[in-house]
């Protein structure tokens, strides 16, 4: 795969492939605000490269060096401007997890940079148990503690896969290191005000709300919620899968492309 990277305004990071037209997804949670390497590259291409066949694909990530105090609006505000100067209309936009958060954001204060929406598994605001999650993992990272165990209530279901999980994690810990742990501290910051479930009604353009029944990070009635607030959007809910399982469906890609491609989409 032929991938180019460079930087859009305002410094955001990002990486492009495929051929049609522009699909500007906004990434999942990152530990750096930075154009992925090694594993995490393999893994969110696993979810995006066959979106390449379709469209031209650019993964955007949040800029680095970002202050504390940002909030989600400020960060929309730096993509919308990215969008604006880089394709000089609106684009098909699909947001994953954390991704989503901002696309809302965007969809709401800017649309007129938003051609279609995409949201992937995430939801108006955090879920309650996401939102301490998070916060816990960031603040004792950037503290210069061990962090990762704490991801796990999100990540496994069962009281006995949790204990099974957490000591391998807490073990995996300085291989996850962020290089600016204050990036991923700020962002988490922001997200953890984020909500816009009272200006739902305000998006315009067609939506699509994608999300899994066994999610641990969001509910299914977060989705439902945030798509039956937003007018004329669609909802798709998979069966049996997970947070990142929801990436990783079978169906996923042909759902995303479907949508975008003006098609009926199976529910």
């Amino acid at each position: 795969m032929d991938i180019v990277e460079g930087t859009l305004e305002h410094d955001l990071p990002y990486y492009a492939f495929g051929a049609g037209e522009a699909l500007v997804v906004l990434r999942w949670f990152t530990p750096d605000h930075a154009n992925p390497t090694g594993l995490e590259r393999r893994s969110e291409l696993k979810a995006l490269e066959d979106l390449g066949r379709s469209f031209r694909v650019y993964a955007v990530n949040r800029a680095p060096h970002m202050p504390a105090g940002t909030t989600m609006a400020d960060i929309a505000n730096d993509h919308a401007d990215a969008i604006r100067k880089q394709f000089g209309e609106a684009v098909f936009v699909l947001g994953m997890s954390s991704g989503g958060s901002l696309a809302l954001q965007l969809a709401v204060d800017h649309p007129d940079v938003v051609r279609k929406l995409v949201i992937a598994g995430s939801a108006y605001t955090l879920s309650e148990k996401t939102r301490a999650v998070q916060r816990d993992y960031t603040e004792a990272v950037a503290a210069g503690k061990r962090g990762a165990h704490l991801q796990a209530p999100v990540t496994v279901d069962s009281k006995l896969e949790q204990a099974l999980l957490v000591p391998v994690l807490w073990l995996t810990d300085p291989f996850l290191r962020p290089e600016d742990p204050q990036d991923m501290l700020h962002f988490a910051q922001a997200e953890d005000s984020f909500d816009v479930g009272d200006r739902l009604g305000d998006i315009s353009m067609p939506t699509l709300v994608i999300g899994g029944d066994r999610d641990l990070a969001y509910s299914t009635e977060l989705f439902r919620a945030t798509a039956e607030g937003i007018p004329g959007a669609e909802l798709i809910i998979y069966p049996k899968a997970g947070h990142i399982g929801t990436f990783t469906n079978k169906r996923y890609v042909d759902d995303v492309t479907t949508f975008l491609q003006g098609k009926t989409v199976q529910k």
